[in-house]
Formats: C-alpha cells, sequence, structure tokens
C-alpha cells in the first residue's frame, strides 16, 4: 500500500467518524442542534412535541446556551419566550445571561434581563457579568449592565472589580477609556485595591495610561 493511499484512506476514516459523532450529537441533542443553527422552525416543532427545554449535553449546557455561544439571536428569543432559564449554567458556570455579558452579544443580553437575569450570579471567577464585559472593552454592554443594577464594585476571586480588570487587562485605548468613565459615573470605587494594594491609578501610571489615569484623578 503506498503512503498516498494510505493518506486518503485515513482521512475518509477521520471524516466518517466526524461524521458520526456529529449524527450522534444532532440525534441525542435535536433542540441543541436547531439552536445552534439558528433553526427557528426546528425549535417550535420540537418544543411543540415538548422536548424538554432544559435538557443538557455534555458540557452541561442547555440549547439557549448553545444558542447564545453562537450569537444566534433568532433561536435565543425562541428558546426565552417559551420559558428556557437564562441564569441555567452549564459545568464552568457559564449562563446565557454571564456569556452574552462576557462576550457583548448585547441583543442576547437584553433578552436575559427581559427574562429574568440573576445580576448577581458569578462565573467560574467569582465575577459578575460587568467584570469580563469591562476588561474585553464592551461599552454598550457595559453602560447596559450598569443601567440593569449590577453592582459595580463586586470583588472577583482575583480581588478585582471591574474597574481594576478594565486597567489591567484592557489596552487602555478609547473602549477602556470610556468604559472607566461610565464605571466612575456610576459610582465605582477608584480607592479600591487590588490583594497586594496597588490601586486602580496606580495600574494606570505604571502601563501608561494617561488619559484613564486622567479620569482617575492622576
Amino acid at each position: 500500500m503506498t503512503k498516498s493511499l494510505l493518506a486518503i484512506i485515513c482521512a475518509v476514516l477521520m471524516l466518517a467518524g466526524m461524521q458520526a459523532r456529529s449524527g450522534e450529537s444532532v440525534q441525542q441533542y435535536p433542540l441543541h442542534a436547531a439552536a445552534r443553527q439558528n433553526d427557528v422552525q426546528a425549535l417550535e416543532q420540537l418544543l411543540a412535541k415538548g422536548t424538554d427545554i432544559e435538557a443538557r449535553d455534555a458540557s452541561g449546557s442547555t440549547a439557549l446556551l448553545v444558542a447564545t455561544r453562537e450569537n444566534q439571536v433568532n433561536a435565543a428569543r425562541v428558546l426565552m419566550d417559551a420559558g428556557a432559564d437564562v441564569n441555567a449554567k452549564d459545568r464552568i458556570n457559564d449562563s446565557a445571561y454571564l456569556y452574552a455579558g462576557a462576550r457583548g452579544h448585547l441583543d442576547i443580553l437584553k433578552m436575559t434581563l427581559a427574562h429574568g437575569a440573576d445580576l448577581q450570579s458569578t462565573n467560574r471567577y467569582g465575577g459578575t457579568a460587568l467584570i469580563p464585559a469591562a476588561e474585553r472593552g464592551h461599552v454598550e454592554t457595559v453602560q447596559t449592565l450598569i443601567e440593569a443594577g449590577v453592582a459595580v464594585d463586586h470583588v472577583n476571586k482575583l480581588g478585582w472589580t471591574a474597574l481594576l480588570e478594565a486597567i489591567i487587562l484592557g489596552d487602555g485605548g478609547e473602549r477602556h477609556q470610556q468604559i472607566v468613565a461610565h464605571l466612575l459615573q456610576a459610582g465605582a470605587d477608584p480607592s479600591l485595591a487590588d490583594r497586594e494594594g496597588v490601586t486602580p491609578l496606580q495600574h494606570a501610571r505604571a502601563r501608561g495610561y494617561r488619559q484613564i489615569a486622567s479620569e482617575l484623578g492622576g
């Protein structure tokens, strides 16, 4: 058997295995597959047949969390309108609400807020949705979460607030400058230091973030 023929056979076997696993996923979790594909008609049909809307896949994810990860707005809307739990968490403590906030999936986030999002729920790092949104520079998401009432001075397991995380893990650019301004306007305490006693202002100065340092009074 030539090397080229062996390579072709291996490729065919690998593809067949992938197809089998994909088919198994669709067969075992049809609601999840429809959510991932944003197939509204399939979702409605499955729900009408009594498919469990809170069924979990191997990762502990509901169909709504799958739709949220893919930012499939229409699928997420159908599931939430049908009563899907926006606070249901997977094995790593992600929920539709927390994930939408962290990733800046604004349309889905707003829907989760309208469907009972738990503003005090936290991710695997002990942070609210606001903290990763601030870190990743999602300005509108930060505004939305502040307006919804998420605590601006919540401290995660790293000892960081949203303000600290926006500075420590941000890039100091316009988006993070805006986020720092929004947090301060919402009452974030600029004196809250990290576990080493380093304040937001000191972090900003150390990184050369002059505009942020100015916002912090430095």
